[in-house]
């Protein structure tokens, strides 16, 4: 799997088990919000554990139907998205998404899904993508809209997540609706 470069400050690359060190500790500051929507954070528990899960990831998802790209900013791993459930018959696709609070406010999460809608819709020939956006994070949460996804319905529409309030909700982007000049990665 190549890398995608967003830009000069921030870079995509598939997660691996030498990324153990910082993803542990991401994962370890972040596991209360982080577990509900990422069910294999709770068996990272040390950098040794980071191999195991991420081949618990593949097997679950199959190498070839999905990934798991962590987010480098100024090279230091800040966020990942997980591009998961390739049905290539059906060209569709689901992506999910995770940034530290440290760098929220920052466009890297807008600009680095981006990178990967692109690589979905040009590289993969995907025809759809959906995100389920699972966040208590006003910004996270605005981050399809600003893409061009529409919403397509709340799944739930406010849950209790450990001291936070959760919004679920669905939104949907089909290849004919995203509008290329608003994609360019500088």
């Amino acid at each position: 799997m190549i890398s995608l470069t967003v830009n000069r400050h921030t870079v995509l690359r598939p997660l691996e088990a030498q990324h153990g060190l910082e993803l542990s500790w991401m994962l370890e500051n972040n596991r209360s919000q982080l577990t509900r929507w990422l069910p294999w954070v709770n068996l990272v528990r040390s950098e040794t554990d980071v191999g195991q899960a991420i081949q618990i990831w593949q097997q679950q998802n199959g190498k070839a139907e999905g990934f798991c790209f962590g987010i480098w900013f100024e090279d230091r791993l800040c966020g990942m998205i997980h591009h998961l459930n390739l049905d290539r018959t059906n060209g569709w696709t689901a992506l999910s998404y995770w940034l530290d609070e440290a760098h929220q406010g920052r466009g890297i999460m807008t600009a680095s899904c981006r990178a990967v809608i692109n690589y979905c819709f040009n590289e993969l020939n995907v025809n759809r993508i959906t995100i389920e956006c699972a966040t208590e994070n006003a910004r996270s949460r605005r981050i399809p809209e600003r893409l061009g996804f529409k919403l397509e319905g709340i799944i739930r529409q406010v849950e209790r997540l450990g001291d936070a309030y959760v919004d679920h909700a669905f939104y949907g982007l089909l290849r004919s609706e995203w509008q290329p000049n608003q994609t360019s990665a500088k």
